[in-house]
C-alpha cells in the first residue's frame, strides 16, 4: 500500500487496525450509528445527490465547496450522504468516509490513493461487492471534488 493518508484518515486506518479483527464489524456499525443526517435544503432536493449504483444497499451522496470558500485546490469540500438505517455496512463505509475527507481541501481528497477501502482491514469480513461499494464511493468523491474544480 502506497501513499500518505491526511492526518484524520490515517487516525481512522489507525482505530480498525488496532482492533481485534473480531471486533472490527462492531467498530463498523458504530460508525454507520454516527453519518451525520442531510441538511433540510438536500433532503428537499434529492436530485443533487448521486447514486453510487455499485453499493449493494442505496447509496447517494454529493460533494460541494465549504461555504464562503474560494473554489480551487486549497478549498475546503463538505460531503454528504444519504443511506438508510436498515444498510448498516453502506451507512458505515459512508461515515469512515466522511469523518476522514469532510473539510479537507480539495487536493487532498484528490490525493487519497485508490486502495484506501483495504487499508481498513475489512475485506476477510465483508464481501468484495461491499468492498467495491466503498471504492465506489471514493471514486464518485473524486470525480465530484473533479467537476467542482473545472466548474
Amino acid at each position: 500500500m502506497s501513499g500518505a493518508l491526511p492526518a484524520q484518515l490515517e487516525d481512522l486506518v489507525a482505530d480498525f487496525t488496532a482492533v481485534p479483527q473480531e471486533d472490527k464489524l462492531e467498530l463498523l456499525l458504530d460508525f454507520s450509528r454516527s453519518l451525520p443526517a442531510l441538511p433540510e435544503r438536500l433532503g428537499e432536493h434529492p436530485e443533487e445527490l448521486e447514486q453510487v449504483v455499485e453499493c449493494q444497499s442505496p447509496l447517494f451522496l454529493t460533494v460541494e465547496w465549504e461555504e464562503g470558500a474560494v473554489p480551487g485546490p486549497g478549498a475546503p469540500v463538505r460531503l454528504f450522504f444519504s443511506a438508510p438505517a436498515e444498510a448498516p455496512t453502506t451507512r458505515g463505509f459512508a461515515s469512515i468516509l466522511h469523518e476522514g475527507l469532510d473539510g479537507l481541501p480539495a487536493q487532498e481528497v484528490l490525493d487519497v490513493p485508490d486502495d484506501l477501502p483495504e487499508r481498513f482491514g475489512l475485506t476477510q469480513l465483508v464481501s468484495p461487492l461491499r468492498m467495491r461499494g466503498m471504492s465506489a464511493m471514493l471514486a464518485r468523491i473524486k470525480r465530484r471534488v473533479r467537476e467542482l474544480q473545472d466548474a
